[in-house]
């Protein structure tokens, strides 16, 4: 099945993405692809503050973990198992019933999570303008005598 995919660059600095005629996608050259540095970049003189607390939940100080948690195994001895009628202790062993899970077993014990009276939001760092970003108005212009340009497309599917 072929299709066929046009690429519209305008002179304006936006772009569209055509599939048999149809827009799938229209956009902006500066911001929707890496032809330029970024227009701001990190501030390297802000640091997180360090008593910034970003932990939105911390455990329960006040839950304890129940006296016989750790009591109750994983595993258990399948009750309804029983010794093969050809088993010879001799020849094989001592017979052990086959393990099965545990339906008592809760998991490794965890405190539940309480809400972090301490916590400040999410840090974010803040911008500031590129010193190395150069305004390009004619990202359109890439190859002056260029009027059109063709991608062949291949799919290969595995195996073949």
């Amino acid at each position: 099945l072929s299709h066929l995919y046009t690429l519209v660059i305008r002179s304006d600095g936006t772009f569209e993405v055509l599939i048999d005629d149809e827009s799938v996608k229209e956009g902006s050259l500066e911001k929707d692809f890496d032809f330029l540095v970024s227009r701001e970049i990190k501030d390297p003189e802000a640091k997180k503050q360090i008593d910034w607390v970003d932990e939105k939940k911390i455990p329960d100080p006040e839950d304890k973990q129940p006296e016989d948690w750790d009591e109750i195994p994983a595993l258990i001895a399948d009750p309804e198992a029983e010794k093969p009628d050809d088993w010879d202790d001799e020849e094989d062993g001592e017979w052990e019933p086959p393990l099965i899970e545990n339906p008592d077993y809760k998991g490794e014990w965890e405190p539940k999570m309480i809400e972090n009276p301490d916590y400040k939001g999410e840090w974010i760092h803040p911008m500031i303008e590129n010193p190395n970003f150069i305004e390009d108005n004619k990202l359109h212009r890439r190859c002056n005598q260029c009027t059109h340009i063709g991608f062949e497309l291949w799919q290969v599917k595995s195996g073949t």
